[in-house]
């Protein structure tokens, strides 16, 4: 799902400040690290990838002070390598000290704040407290509608975020009503064809899928998954999980055939373009397993 803001501001302007050289080639320097992180990130290098953000938090501070936004930001992207290495209470414990600094020196409308609030709602999820997680949602998705509005992708993605908490939650009703609200918005403002448009829907299909409406979402995994190959391409990651997707909703409707039949294409190709323990590439397997082959 795809599944992560502005005060008002009163300047008053006694002189044109000059960005010395040196500030701004460590801001550079701290930016190359957490592009390096990044990159480990990747390639699966989560350990390594932790240790380099820690390295630019350690210089941004040392060189550009506690409370520099490129500071501020080092340290909400090491909250993010936490939650990406899996030390999800070190990142909730990151994000939340992070973002109450963003607040106090950035405002609560600044859109790096705003981000940090959504990225904290997102590894409170994954560790398993939704319910926690959707105050945080809500205040997103007021704040992106009140300065971005209504329409705009990010706004889009935020309720994108509160439905998918909903679904954890097994408030599927709710999810499916915001999810259907969310795809008739995506399809008018970012088109039938948009990425995003085509995760929503994929989205929604699985809603009806664990609410048991089978046929409805068969139908939509289906014309997911034709629109994924048509605009990304037969092995972009999102097609195959697309397919792996719609071969489970057969399983589910006792389609054995059928299910296996696709199981087993996608895990062919999800093992000739994905890593071999990648997560897709494990669950397409284990799916297989389950249904017998």
């Amino acid at each position: 799902m795809s599944w992560i803001r502005r005060a008002a501001w009163s300047f008053a302007c006694l002189a044109i400040v000059t960005i010395v050289p040196a500030v701004a080639a460590q801001g550079a320097n701290v930016g190359a690290l957490n592009q390096q992180s990044v990159k480990l990130h990747n390639q699966g290098k989560d350990k390594e990838a932790t240790a380099i953000a820690e390295k630019a938090v350690g210089l941004a501070q040392r060189t550009l002070g506690p409370d520099h936004p490129d500071t501020l930001a080092a340290r909400s992207d090491l909250a993010g390598a936490y939650r990406m290495a899996g030390r999800l209470e070190d990142s909730i414990a990151a994000f939340r000290q992070t973002l109450g600094d963003q607040e106090l020196i950035l405002g609560e409308d600044h859109p790096e704040t705003i981000t940090t609030r959504a990225s904290l709602a997102h590894v409170i999820a994954a560790a398993g407290r939704p319910k926690e997680a959707l105050p945080f949602y809500v205040r997103v998705i007021t704040d992106r509608q009140r300065i971005q509005g209504a329409d705009h992708p990010d706004t889009l993605t935020a309720r994108g975020n509160l439905a998918a908490a909903y679904y954890t939650l097994g408030k599927l009703k709710d999810a499916i009503a915001l999810l259907e609200k969310i795809l008739a918005d995506r399809e008018r403002v970012q088109g039938a064809d948009h990425p995003d448009t085509l995760t929503t829907r994929g989205n929604l299909a699985s809603a009806y899928h664990a609410a048991g409406r089978l046929a409805i979402a068969i139908r939509m995994y289906e014309r997911t998954l034709a629109d994924c190959e048509r605009v990304l391409g037969p092995l972009h990651e999102n097609t195959l999980t697309s397919r792996g997707n719609l071969a489970s909703a057969y399983y589910s409707a006792r389609r054995m055939a059928d299910a296996v039949a696709l199981f087993q294409r996608t895990l062919s190709e999800c093992e000739r373009v994905l890593p071999a323990d990648h997560p897709l590439t494990r669950t397409i397997r284990e799916s297989l397993q389950a249904a017998g082959a």
